[in-house]
């Protein structure tokens, strides 16, 4: 009879105690199971594990096993390798699986060779988003194409909207996890999630950085030479800022806590461009000559 080393079947040492060798045969019975297993070679792993199983757990076969190796049989009632109507050698599929897989193993209770439920696919989707929506952030509608659940009938895609509220201070690729939103699963399975991905569109006047908001702040050359008081937008509403008089084109204002919300707001930089007047009249050609005259001013005195 060709020698079976029982313990490296298990994957445990020939001092291996009770309790190691149990938890071996656990994890190597999960691994081999044929319901579980797509391995072609499973089913027989599966009869060797529970082979060595049944000798190295008792205690008087495992002894005699150590003693007289392959041998060891000799007065024992033994089936060799052999399946009972469970499947399991000299046991009851319902004590086996209740030993084995009870407590979230992948089976249901009372039906050992029924895979339990799997839970259906996670959805991964970007949202667009403009900036106020994630400045404010609030509830929106959303409508998206929701697949069938696995392993029934063929079906086509249907059209599902839900209503999501976006949280304030949103940032760009942060991540929105919306639990049991995602495909639906077969025979009763929990349903996979959806994860929104928040994508913020560009904005007509605003440019985001991280929670900083820059805004570009067109001035006359008289109010940049003077000084004024002036309305500036941000994501709250106007706000009037004071501009000192020599202001530069290209400067730098700072609004703090104007920015985007968070545990510290961010803030907004307002930056000062002097646009002037064009001169496509006699008259006005004659201010700028005027101007030129009057004033000595040379702005490239590198």
């Amino acid at each position: 009879m060709k020698y079976q080393d029982y313990y490296q079947i298990l994957g445990v040492p020939r001092e291996a105690s009770s309790a190691e060798i149990k938890k071996s045969y656990r994890k190597l019975a999960r691994k081999y199971h044929p319901d579980v297993s797509k391995d072609a070679a499973a089913e027989d792993k599966f009869k060797e594990v529970n082979e060595a199983y049944d000798v190295l757990k008792d205690e008087e076969k495992r002894q005699a096993y150590d003693r007289f190796g392959s041998d060891w049989k000799h007065g024992h009632e033994f089936n060799p390798g052999g399946y009972a109507s469970s499947g399991i050698p000299g046991g009851d599929f319902s004590d086996f699986f209740e030993s084995i897989f009870s407590g979230g193993g992948g089976f249901q209770q009372g039906s050992p060779f029924r895979q339990a439920p799997q839970k259906g696919a996670d959805y991964q989707l970007k949202l667009d988003i403009t900036l106020e929506e994630a400045y404010q952030g609030g509830p929106k509608t959303i409508q998206f194409s929701q697949k069938p659940a696995t392993g029934g009938q063929p079906a086509s895609a249907t059209m599902k909207k839900l209503k999501i509220n976006i949280p304030k201070g949103v940032t760009g690729g942060q991540k929105i996890r919306l639990a049991g939103q995602g495909q639906p699963a077969a025979n009763g399975g929990k349903a996979g999630d959806l994860y929104l991905e928040m994508n913020i569109l560009p904005h007509r006047y605003f440019r985001l950085d991280n929670q900083d908001v820059n805004l570009r702040l067109p001035v006359t050359p008289w109010e940049a030479a003077k000084g004024a008081t002036l309305k500036v937008p941000t994501l709250n509403g106007d706000v009037e800022l004071k501009v000192k008089a020599g202001v530069q084109s290209g400067q730098k204002m700072r609004l703090r806590g104007k920015g985007m919300p968070g545990r510290t707001n961010g803030d907004q930089f307002v930056e000062i461009l002097i646009h002037t007047p064009p001169a496509d009249n006699a008259k006005a050609k004659k201010f700028y000559s005027d101007m030129q005259e009057q004033f000595d001013f040379n702005p490239r005195s590198f």
